[in-house]
Formats: structure tokens, sequence, C-alpha cells
């Protein structure tokens, strides 16, 4: 019981996670809507973010006999990571979820693996084989997600439930135009949360202790982000926390933010990353239904089509990349190579008895000297 019990906590804990993202797109879209600054919040998310992690970084390198340092190159890869794949990410996320809706919103993040393919082809670091039936799956979902995408931010379509809600205040538009800038917002933070993806690899490969980077890269984001709201906002009442609501909401993203990194990072060690991004879509569902029933939010034709086309799309690329991952286990696996060996040799041996079996006792000299012995005789 024990046994299967353990088998099923990682898939649990990927579906408490996304129950935990779900939170952070409805509860960050009311407090928006009510007159939170999306700058000011993504710089309290940040150091409330900072202040959780720093401590269990500080014990745990503490208890580490093996510290890792960074330099100046590991400091540099961190620096531009957290300056493009968490400022500029988070304040293209909340603020195209602020102009957008909760939905659309959770559903653009499903556009991360088809993008994080894309740019991993141009850099190189996925191999591509027109010929092969996984590279066009994975080429095949990468148009579909993003027509998916285009779809939700274009085409609305009739109204199904509810009424429009749009936000009190808009920096870039009203209406129709303050839709689509959200969702082009949005897709910027895809495309920037991708490139942090891909920034990893350089990242872990000077400095492994997870932990540690991930704390220099959430203070360095802090800095930013403040620098960026004292640019941008012009008003100093922004920075003011007006109601409990508020504070509660910076307190929870700041948490899920920490939560997550823990969760993931323990899932991906027990399952692998792929595992953990098929959960994505479940999000958009949660999402969905809640928005819909206790936020009132529309809902268009266009969007639902939109979202089922994005959740398909990043299916058949996640179907392409599970099967590139098992052709590649299948060629690295010694276990696998010698079982292969061991069938030739089988195989041989087999040939060799039918061989022995077809061979006759006796040359054929012999045979041929007996029967002129028998002729002669």
């Amino acid at each position: 019981m024990g046994r299967r019990t353990d088998a099923y906590l990682p898939a649990m804990a990927m579906i408490g996670l996304q129950f935990i993202y779900a939170g952070v797109a409805l509860f960050t879209r009311v407090a928006l809507v009510k007159g939170l600054s999306p700058r000011v919040f993504v710089v309290y998310r940040q150091g409330f973010a900072t202040l959780l992690i720093a401590p269990i970084a500080f014990v745990s390198r503490r208890k580490n006999s093996s510290r890792s340092s960074l330099g100046l190159k590991g400091f540099g890869w961190i620096l531009f990571a957290s300056l493009l794949g968490v400022t500029a990410n988070q304040n293209a996320y909340f603020e195209g979820l602020y102009l957008s809706s909760s939905t659309v919103t959770s559903a653009m993040t499903n556009l991360i693996p088809a993008v994080t393919f894309v740019l991993t082809a141009i850099l190189g670091l996925e191999k591509l084989n027109i010929r092969s039936l996984t590279t066009l799956a994975k080429i095949l979902g990468t148009v579909i997600c993003v027509g998916g995408a285009i779809s939700m931010a274009l085409l609305k379509g009739p109204k199904l439930l509810n009424t429009q809600l749009l936000p009190p205040k808009s920096l870039l538009g009203t209406g129709g135009e303050t839709w689509l800038m959200g969702c082009l917002l949005l897709l910027a933070s895809s495309f920037f949360w991708s490139l942090w993806m891909v920034l990893q690899v350089p990242i872990s490969a000077i400095c492994p202790d997870h932990l540690y980077s991930s704390t220099w890269m959430c203070f360095l984001a802090t800095l930013e982000s403040a620098t960026v709201a004292l640019l941008v906002e012009k008003d100093v009442g922004a920075w003011s926390l007006n109601s409990y609501l508020d504070l509660y909401c910076c307190l929870y993203t700041g948490m899920a933010l920490a939560v997550s990194f823990f969760v993931q990072a323990w899932c991906i060690s027990r399952r692998g990353p792929l595992f953990a991004s098929v959960f994505n879509p479940l999000c958009t569902v949660i999402v969905a239904v809640f928005a819909a029933v206790f936020q009132h939010e529309e809902t268009y034709t266009g969007s639902l089509v939109g979202a089922f086309a994005v959740i398909v799309g990043l299916y058949i690329v996640l179907w392409g990349k599970a099967k590139d991952l098992e052709q590649r286990e299948h060629e690295s696996d010694p276990t696998l190579l010698n079982d292969q060996t061991r069938v030739v040799q089988d195989v041989s041996s087999d040939k060799s008895c039918q061989v022995d079996l077809e061979t006759p006792l006796l040359p054929d000299k012999f045979t041929d000297g007996d029967d002129m012995g028998m002729n002669q005789n």
C-alpha cells in the first residue's frame, strides 16, 4: 500500500500545484481589477518570495559541504535570466492578466512548451529531422498552439456566459484593444519564460545548486522590478496596499512562487520535466470553471475554441518529445544493447547448431572411398 501511495505522490503534488497556480490567476485578477498596480504587485511578490527562499538557501548551504560558487560568468547569466525570464516575464504576465481575463491567461501559459521547442530548435539544442514522425508532430503541435493563441486574441466570437468585465483603468487602451494587447503581452510572457528555461542550461552547468541560484535570481528580480515600477508609476499612492485583499494576494503569490520551485524540482527529479508539463492544461480548466462561476468572467466561443486548440497542440508536442526521449533512452541504455547482443548471439548459435546438424558425420572423401569400395566389391 505504501509503495502505491509513493507512486501516486508526484501526480497528486502536480495536481495540487495546478490548483495553486489557478489561485494565483484568480486572486490576482480580482486584486488588479480593484486597483492594485501590476508593476507594484510584481515588486511585492518577488520581495516576499526572496524573504521566504533566502533563509532556506542559507541553511541548505550551511549543511552542504560542497558549496558551489557563481563566479562572474555565472552571475552574468543569472542577471540576464532574472532581467528577461523573471522581471520582463512577470510584468508582461500580470499586465496581460489585468487587461484580458484569468481564463485566457491560464490558457496562454500552455504555449510555453511550444515556444520552448521553437527556441531550442533555433539554438540547435533540439535536433530536427523532417523525415521523422516525432519532429513533424512537434512542428504540427507548435503550429496548432500558436493558431489557438491567435484565435483567442482575435476571434472572440459570440458571447456564451456572463457580462463584460473590463479593468477600471488601462494604460494600453479600452475594449477590444485592451483584450488584444493583453493577449500579446501574455504571448510575450510565454516567450520570456521559455527563454528563462533555456537559460537554465548554462546556469545549471556553472551552479548546480538550484536553490542558491534561484535565491539570487529572486533578489535581483526584486531590484529590477522595483526599478521598473519607480520609472513607470508616477503616483506614490500606488505603492500602498489599500486592503487586506492586496496584502493577502502578495503573500499568497510569493508563497506560491517559493512552493512551486520545490514541488516542481521534486517532481522533475522523480518523473522528469515532461511529466510536470503534462499537467499545465489542468490549470486552464480549473480557472475557466471558477472564473465563470465566481468572478462572472465573460466567456466567448473563440476563446474556448482557441483554448482547446492550444491544449491539443500542447499534447501533440509533448507526445513528440516523449517519443524522442524513449528513442534516446533506447539508444543510450547499455542493458538494451546487451540484450540485443545476446539475441544476435543466440541467433548465431542457432545457426551454428543448424550447420552442425546439416554437416555429415564423415568427410566427403571417406564417403566417396566407401562408395568406391562397395562398388569394387
